[in-house]
């Protein structure tokens, strides 16, 4: 099959290489600009794990904000034996590549526990306590920043939105949406998410034609998890439907509006006794699961 655009092979679906790049960082760009995500005068810290998400992430924000923009990067060591050492090399390589400063902590300098360990010690499942310990450490370590952007994709935010529809949670989906979380609050950074429109399999492409040296290992917790489980009945149903997660999220985009004005009060935040981090409880769940573990 020959690309729509030109007689060069296509590569996905039906465009080449140099088309389907162009198809991709144009979509990433526009969802910046009609979601007024970024200024080009802000300072930006990206959530990076070394995986392709956030790799591609790293590189188009720091691409669309020029070669003068204040772009950093953070990384979270979770403390994933085998697993988390690798992705780190490959994001320390692909930083000092493209003249990105890179941020580090750890679940074990800020916890006192690594996630191996934590996770004996608690009774929800790993995936729970590790997005709970890093949503606390992005937030303390991108403090200056106005904002943090993240690599979740379309598949993502359909799971998050299906996972709260089928856990009647649904005000939780009033914090999704490409900027994500509660916006103007002290000690809160607002996060962004620039492939919001972004299938994974399209980041997956993307991160291979451009040769981006990323990990596509699978965290070997995953598998343990509620959103794996949601994750792989939407890709049945993608199978069967194809467009399926795309009409998800267009829709909820329609109805954010009225869940934010529903549910406003439900997102807003207080500040946590202990870390003095922004939280909706009087100790912040962070806080509360170290106390478990240490």
């Amino acid at each position: 099959m020959k690309c729509t655009f030109c007689s060069q092979k296509a590569v996905y679906p039906n465009l080449c290489k140099e088309h389907f790049i162009e198809y991709f960082e144009r979509k990433v760009f526009d969802t910046i600009e009609r979601f007024n995500l970024l200024n080009k005068n802000d300072k930006v810290m990206v959530a990076a794990s070394g995986g392709k998400d956030s790799m591609t992430v790293l590189y188009l924000v720091k691409k669309w904000m020029g070669p003068n923009a204040h772009v950093e990067a953070l990384v979270v060591d979770e403390g994933i034996a085998g697993y988390r050492n690798k992705t780190i090399e490959d994001l320390e390589r692909f930083c000092k590549e493209h003249g990105v400063v890179l941020n580090k902590c750890s679940f074990k300098e800020d916890f006192g526990q690594t996630l191996d360990d934590a996770k004996e010690k608690v009774s929800v499942r790993p995936c729970h306590l590790c997005g709970t310990f890093r949503r606390a450490l992005l937030n303390k370590y991108s403090q200056g920043f106005d904002k943090i952007a993240t690599g979740h994709n379309l598949d993502d935010e359909c799971q998050a939105i299906m996972m709260n529809y089928l856990r009647s949670t649904i005000e939780l989906s009033a914090r999704l949406g490409p900027l994500s979380g509660v916006g103007a609050v002290k000690g809160f950074t607002q996060r962004v998410k620039p492939l919001f429109f972004c299938s994974e399999k399209e980041v997956l492409v993307y991160t291979l034609l451009k040769g981006f040296s990323v990990g596509y290992t699978e965290c070997p917790n995953v598998t343990q998890s509620y959103r794996a489980q949601v994750r792989d009945f939407l890709n049945d149903w993608e199978a069967e439907e194809p467009g399926v997660k795309l009409r998800i999220v267009e829709q909820f985009l329609e109805q954010l509006p009225s869940l934010k004005a529903r549910f406003g009060d439900a997102v807003s935040l207080g500040i946590c006794s202990r870390c003095s981090a922004p939280s909706t409880n009087k100790v912040c769940n962070a806080c509360a699961f170290k106390e478990v573990i240490t």
